[in-house]
């Protein structure tokens, strides 16, 4: 089986606006949660979000194209231009048929819908732009940064909810393995802090409602949480096969080595009873991965500030690591970025890379009250300096989605 290197990282987040400053602003429990400024939440019983602040695309994007294309799409191409340059990939070091895109979107353009919406009730079909639909579908972000950086190999989108990002780096380890790639640039994006957005799961129950204290209301595992805050943002990463980033020198952060997947089959929200869904995806991750169970010293959790998840994934680690649950760090960096939807498991997949890389445990930020029924190790307050080994990513979805990420410190 052909060996797969992470060799390049780009990030947009609540927290930063590049890998760097978000990781620095993650392992501080700096949280990016704050009012929402997009739109007026007067009438709206949830008034934050973890938006992207002061946000420009740059030399990223031809300006006339990034004055028409929604926030995901901006958003896709500067964390892809930030991991092609931090990879030293150029045109001259791969062959383009040989790498791809697969970028993972949860659900699109909302922002977009919302406007042509409004322009046909109140003016008319003819006032409907010709961009709706290349701006609203969710594959446009990989057909876009497989455009930008002339990536003519597999492109693909996965839509699977909050594993959506974390499903497009374990499809695309699948694609270099298999050898259908030698290079893919992966992982996830989300832009839908929208009126419409917001108030569909704020319906639902779902949001925090903690208005009067944003930098404490996403707080994963903590006895105090009442649902997760909406974020957005960007995660991709460079995937190359070894052989062929030690050709060309490559900076190698880490390897990815496992990936699993699995359906709870249960109901359309609800993570299944004991996380039993999610404890068979973790399983397949460290089975393909060859892990041994007290190896694993690190797991970015999905860890959504919600009562059922929270509960659940704690159960599921419990099942799956038995005694060796109790040496592993555990972290949600959700409590810094929010819950950033298709773009979460890209951005959580880089903080992984990164804690494996730089040998550190970034902090759940948020978590002030331990709750008794999640009784792990969450390295609370404040980064940890540890042995990492190997650090697993995951991410669960509404409609029963699970995905898992297995990386490997490289020596």
């Amino acid at each position: 089986m052909r060996r797969v290197v992470v060799t390049g990282l780009g990030m947009v987040s609540p927290c930063g606006l590049n890998v760097d400053e978000s990781w620095r602003n993650a392992l501080a429990g700096k949280t990016g949660v704050g009012p929402i400024t997009r739109f007026d939440t007067s009438n709206f019983p949830v008034k934050i979000a973890a938006e992207v602040k002061s946000f420009q695309v740059g030399d990223a994007m031809d300006a006339k194209e990034a004055g028409r294309a929604p926030l995901f799409l901006q958003f896709a191409a500067k964390a892809a231009q930030e991991a092609m340059r931090d990879s030293g990939l150029n045109s001259s070091n791969f062959n383009p048929d040989r790498a791809g895109a697969c970028v993972g979107v949860g659900i699109g353009s909302v922002e977009i819908l919302e406007e042509n919406h409004k322009a046909l009730l109140e003016k008319g079909p003819r006032r409907v732009s010709a961009f709706l639909i290349p701006h609203m579908i969710a594959n446009m972000a990989s057909g876009l940064v497989s455009r930008l950086n002339n990536l003519k190999g597999p492109n693909m989108c996965t839509t699977t909810a909050c594993a959506s990002g974390t499903h497009g780096v374990g499809e695309s380890l699948l694609y270099i393995q298999n050898d259908l790639a030698d290079i893919m640039l992966c992982g996830g994006v989300e832009s839908a802090i929208t009126p419409t957005a917001i108030a569909g799961f704020a319906n639902m129950k779902a949001l925090s409602t903690n208005n009067e204290n944003p930098s404490e209301a996403s707080r994963p595992f903590d006895l105090n949480r009442d649902g997760f805050v909406m974020g957005e943002g960007a995660g991709l990463l460079v995937l190359e096969e070894l052989e062929h980033a030690k050709r060309r020198g490559a900076k190698i952060y880490a390897e990815v080595v496992g990936y699993g997947m699995s359906g709870d089959a249960y109901h359309i929200t609800s993570p299944a009873p004991e996380g039993e869904g999610a404890q068979r995806c973790m399983k397949m991750a460290l089975k393909t991965g060859k892990i041994p169970l007290y190896e694993v010293d690190y797991i970015n959790a999905h860890g959504t500030s919600t009562k059922l998840n929270d509960f659940f994934e704690t159960r599921a680690v419990r099942a799956v690591f038995g005694e060796s649950a109790k040496s592993i760090s555990l972290s949600s960096t959700k409590g810094v970025t929010g819950h950033c939807l298709g773009a979460a498991g890209g951005i959580e997949a880089v903080f992984t890379v990164k804690a494996l890389a730089d040998q550190v445990v970034p902090p759940t930020a948020g978590l002030k009250t331990p709750d008794p029924e999640c009784d792990l190790d969450y390295t609370p307050h404040e980064q940890r300096r540890r042995q990492v080994r190997y650090a697993l990513s995951n991410s669960f979805g509404f409609g029963g989605t699970n995905a898992t990420i297995a990386f490997k410190q490289y020596k």
